[in-house]
């Protein structure tokens, strides 16, 4: 049977109870199971459920044991991808960069404890839930049988306030500090009054995305379209890309490297809620500077197409396939770590969920790799 990581195969029904038997009857994995208080669960070499605690029931949702015994870890959890493929949990791509995934076959494979982090889509009540556990393997033999126990630890609050509370200081922080320069100047630049008019408006323009930065963190906090209130203005796209010149001027992420702007852009006028909008294009531009060595390029470009426009950047590298299956998940992150792995799924919910737009990505070796953001020239909806 086809699979794109880990064997397809599973026990045959016969030899599936025989080992669930085993399992139950042993009194070594018993003390286990009563003694560990997380999540535990003990699978068979073809990773199906072979007996599981009571923890993870409760976050299984299951009140009987026996309706998963047999499932692989992602089908009894309701892993979006777990039914990619004939094979299962286990088989699709994007089981290739699965932390529970690799853990296991790892562990069967060295036939030593392994431990990774797995970020995991879930489908629940018919919407999407992202969890975000640390995963331990240990293979353990008895009565001629390999088996494995699964240690699994749920950390998705703690990685949730991490990366909301990394974001929500790092951008704060940014803000903050062009408020204080812009304040400074002005106070050294009082004999020029044309001058103090121009940084007296940047003051205000700071100001307000100040206010609007902590809008926007109650409303990543929140996930709820009502917890942000769009306000809408007119603004010309070469205004909007030149502002994203100044904002990257002097910023970290851009240190020794070159931003090409160009020098037309569309005519027509764009109706955004521009501080919203800059969030979405700052978050693609730093993932495009933080993926550019030192004295490379990034460019960023607009695009009439008729009753969309779309705002591009480019970078000279190539997002590798196992990391591009996943961009935009929320907490998954190349950086390590928990409080990453929010920038690109920040893109999405802001971009498409407030501002009604698109946000895609392609990438190759030979052209680089172009992240998009189309939109309506007029919004389509107000919330």
């Amino acid at each position: 049977m086809k699979t794109f990581f880990a064997p397809a195969e599973r026990a045959a029904a016969d030899q599936l109870n025989r080992s669930i038997e085993a399992v139950s009857n042993n009194a070594v994995v018993d003390a286990v199971m009563e003694v560990v208080a997380g999540l535990l669960a003990v699978l068979n070499e073809q990773r199906q459920i072979l007996a599981l605690n009571d923890t993870l029931l409760d976050i299984l949702d299951v009140d009987d044991a026996a309706g998963v015994l047999g499932l692989r870890f992602g089908e009894a959890l309701d892993c979006v991808h777990a039914h990619d493929e004939p094979g299962g949990c286990g088989t699709s791509r994007h089981c290739a960069t699965c932390g529970a995934a690799i853990a296991m076959v790892a562990s069967l494979t060295s036939n030593q404890p392994e431990q990774r982090d797995c970020v995991a889509t879930l489908a629940r009540d018919g919407r999407m839930v992202d969890m975000y556990f640390q995963v331990r393997c240990c293979p353990i033999t008895f009565e001629g049988q390999r088996f494995l126990l699964l240690f699994l630890q749920d950390v998705t609050e703690e990685q949730r306030r991490a990366v909301l509370e990394r974001v929500f200081f790092h951008d704060i922080n940014n803000t903050i500090t062009a408020l204080a320069m812009t304040g400074q100047l002005l106070e050294r630049r009082l004999q020029d009054a044309g001058e103090v008019g121009n940084l007296a408006v940047r003051v205000r323009e700071l100001s307000l995305r100040l206010a609007k930065e902590v809008e926007m963190q109650r409303a990543l906090s929140d996930e709820d379209p009502r917890a942000y209130q769009l306000t809408f203005f007119d603004v010309a796209p070469i205004e909007l890309l030149v502002a994203m010149g100044e904002t990257f001027a002097n910023h970290p992420a851009a240190s020794g490297k070159v931003l090409s702007l160009p020098h037309e852009a569309p005519t027509s006028t764009l109706s955004t809620d521009r501080p919203l909008f800059q969030r979405v294009l700052t978050n693609m531009l730093v993932n495009a500077f933080e993926a550019t060595p030192e004295g490379g390029e990034v460019r960023l470009w607009a695009e009439d197409e008729g009753e969309m426009v779309s705002f591009c950047v480019w970078n000279a590298g190539e997002i590798p396939s196992d990391v591009a299956l996943r961009v935009f998940q929320r907490n998954f992150t190349t950086k390590g770590g928990v409080g990453r792995g929010l920038g690109t799924y920040a893109m999405k919910l802001f971009g498409e969920v407030y501002l009604g737009g698109q946000v895609t990505f392609e990438t190759s070796a030979e052209a680089g790799t172009v992240f998009r953001f189309r939109l309506p020239w007029k919004p389509r909806y107000e919330n």
